[in-house]
């Protein structure tokens, strides 16, 4: 599903994101990635979704070399995935609503599959009453919400999050985490950076222990190693 050869990210100032990564993620798989901040844990997420281009290295999606992708097939590339940014990226003109729905629409979802699916999924994030409200209206959790609502959306093959539950109190977390698990059984294959300890500690899924760029520690059914 994923394979990252020998990746090394060295940034235009010189600062070091991976060094030398391999790495295999299955189809279907559900993968913590921890790590202290500045372990390299954005730059992975942002290496798959081609927002930033590797220095060393090669990357496969789905058996596709995506490496050097060319600009104009980035956004085909991207209509497979699903993300979840720690910093929301709501398009703030636009409700809850019209943010998930947009998502559909860029995949050219018919009228009829966006009446049907936005609401549904608003609901399962428990968000049915806020549709009509903008980002501003919201708290930072109801944004968090809104963002994997529009992740989620489309069933995409991959879904990325970067500490979707970071804003959120511990029971909406756990609900968000129930709702990533249900999408993990149904086929979705989840990549999630995280400094939720309990979270990763419950859920004993494969965890992936970055430190200064390097895989320190990779456990099938994990935990999350303190860091002292």
């Amino acid at each position: 599903m994923i394979e990252l050869q020998q990746i090394t990210k060295i940034y235009d100032n010189g600062v070091v994101g991976l060094k030398d990564i391999t790495l295999h993620i299955e189809k279907s798989e559900f993968v913590f990635v921890v790590g202290s901040s500045g372990s390299g844990k954005s730059t992975l997420l942002k290496l798959l979704l081609k927002e930033i281009e590797t220095t060393e290295g090669k990357i496969l999606l789905q058996g596709q070399d995506i490496t050097y992708l060319k600009r104009r097939k980035v956004p085909y590339l991207r209509r497979q995935m699903g993300v979840v940014f720690q910093d929301f990226r709501l398009l703030p003109n636009k409700t809850v609503y019209e943010n998930v729905a947009f998502a559909m629409e860029i995949v050219e979802a018919t009228p009829r599959e966006i009446r049907r699916n936005v609401p549904m999924v608003l609901s399962m994030v428990g968000l049915a009453r806020k549709a009509k409200s903008y980002p501003h209206q919201l708290s930072g959790g109801e944004q968090q919400r809104a963002a994997l609502a529009r992740a989620i959306v489309n069933n995409p093959a991959v879904l990325l999050a970067d500490e979707p539950t970071g804003n959120l109190d511990p029971h909406t977390a756990w609900e968000i985490m129930k709702l990533l698990n249900d999408i993990n059984h149904r086929g979705t294959t989840i990549v999630m950076a995280t400094h939720g300890k309990e979270i990763v500690n419950a859920m004993k899924k494969r965890v992936i222990t970055l430190e200064n760029g390097r895989i320190s520690r990779d456990v099938k059914k994990g935990g999350y190693e303190d860091e002292d």
